[in-house]
C-alpha cells in the first residue's frame, strides 16, 4: 500500500508540449491533471478586474494575501483536473485572453506569489495521483518527487507551434524573463528527463514519458 499519492513534474519552456503532453499521460495513467499555468493566470486576470497595478509588487503581493479561492476536481471527457476557483468561479476563458497573457509574466515574477502558489499545488495533492505542469514543479513545489520531467524543442518550432494556434508570443524573451527571475526561475531540476519533442508529435513524446514514469516506478519498488 503506497503511503503517497505520486506526482509526475513536468516543466519546461514555452509552448514546448507541457499541456498537451500532461493530458495524455494523465487520462493514460488515471491521474489528475494540474495546469499551474492557469493558477497564475486566474490570479493575473483577477488582478486584471480588481485593477492591481500589476507593475507594483507590494499591491501584487497584498492582493494575493486578500483573495478567496478554492480548489476542485472536475471531470471532463475522462480527464480529471483541478481549477482554482475564485469565489467559487473558474474564469476558463478569460484567463486565455491577451490581457491575461501579458500580466501573468509580471505577475508570476512577484516572490510572494510564487510562495502563495506552491502552497496552493502541493495541496492538489489532496486530489490523488497527480501530473502536474509548469516551470517549477521538479525544482521548487515537487522538489522530492522521483518522476522529473522537462520538455523543451528549437525556438522556431516552438513558435510555429504558437503561431498555429493563432498566437504570435516573444517566446526567446519569454524565456530569458522566466529563466532569469530571482524567484523560482525556470531551469532544468536535479534528476529530471530531458525530451526534447523537436521532431516527435505529442503520442511519441507522452510515451516516452508514460515508458521513463514506468521504468523510475520498478526501480523504486
Amino acid at each position: 500500500m503506497k503511503k503517497h499519492p505520486i506526482v509526475i513534474a513536468i516543466d519546461g519552456t514555452s509552448a514546448s508540449g507541457k499541456s498537451t503532453n500532461a493530458k495524455l499521460v494523465a487520462k493514460a495513467l488515471g491521474y489528475v491533471y494540474v495546469d499551474t499555468g492557469a493558477m497564475y493566470r486566474t490570479f493575473a486576470w483577477y488582478c486584471v478586474q480588481q485593477r492591481v497595478d500589476i507593475h507594483d509588487n507590494k499591491a501584487v503581493a497584498a492582493a494575493c494575501r486578500k483573495w478567496k479561492t478554492s480548489l476542485e476536481c472536475v471531470e471532463k471527457n475522462g480527464l480529471r483536473a483541478v481549477h482554482l476557483l475564485v469565489e467559487n468561479y473558474f474564469p476558463e476563458k478569460e484567463i486565455r485572453t491577451a490581457e491575461a497573457s501579458a500580466a501573468t509574466s509580471l505577475i508570476a515574477a512577484v516572490p510572494k506569489v510564487r510562495d502563495w502558489m506552491k502552497k496552493t499545488q502541493r495541496d492538489c495533492i489532496q486530489f490523488g495521483d497527480l501530473v502536474m505542469e509548469g516551470r517549477d514543479i521538479g525544482t521548487n513545489v515537487f522538489p522530492e518527487t522521483d518522476y522529473k520531467f522537462y520538455l523543451d524543442a528549437k525556438l522556431e518550432e516552438r513558435s510555429a507551434r504558437r503561431a498555429a494556434d493563432g498566437v504570435h508570443e516573444n517566446l526567446a524573451m519569454r524565456d530569458q524573463r522566466d529563466s532569469q527571475r530571482a524567484a523560482a526561475p525556470l531551469m532544468i531540476a536535479l534528476g529530471s528527463k530531458v525530451i526534447n519533442n523537436s521532431h516527435l508529435t505529442a503520442a511519441e513524446t507522452s510515451a516516452l514519458i508514460i515508458g521513463e514514469v514506468h521504468r523510475r516506478m520498478t526501480a523504486n519498488a
